[in-house]
């Protein structure tokens, strides 16, 4: 008897390896997008802390010049806020495209180990059947060659 062999097995296997760089390449970007939320996390507590700072230093009495370069450094912080928010976004949606990508590609290889393993099911039937015919054969065999010496 001849072993099992799966006609897109080849197919399967490039298939797996195709999931696994998706799997890979999302694991990249989702890494990336929480980089990019850890900075802009960083980035709003420092804007946080300059307003702070600027209200208490209001409170106590500053100069129109000092007022005036706080604000410049909290409109500075806005803009990379905003820098920031566009970029988590980009990075957000590249995320998405790529596990839309890895679920695709994990659908695909699933229906080919689903229909893989029903070969080798049908095939293992197969194997089956064909192991009692032959012992169904040898068992007739027997019988008759006991028929003819008695």
């Amino acid at each position: 008897m001849k072993k099992f062999q799966f006609s897109l097995d080849t197919v399967l296997r490039y298939k797996l390896q195709v999931l696994e760089s998706l799997q890979n390449e999302y694991a990249v970007a989702a890494q990336r997008v929480r980089e990019q939320e850890a900075l802009l996390r960083q980035t709003e507590g420092r804007y946080r802390d300059l307003n702070q700072e600027f209200r208490e230093a209001a409170a106590e009495g500053i100069t129109i010049a000092d007022a005036m370069g706080y604000e410049s450094g909290l409109r500075v912080l806005e803009k990379e806020i905003q820098a920031q928010e566009k970029r988590l976004r980009q990075l957000q949606d590249e995320a998405e495209e790529k596990r839309l990508k890895m679920v695709a590609a994990r659908q695909e290889t699933a229906s080919l180990e689903k229909l893989r393993d029903h070969k080798l099911e049908d095939y293992q039937k197969m194997v089956q059947k064909q192991e009692e015919q032959f012992i169904d054969e040898l068992v007739s065999t027997t019988r008759v060659m006991a028929s003819n010496l008695s």
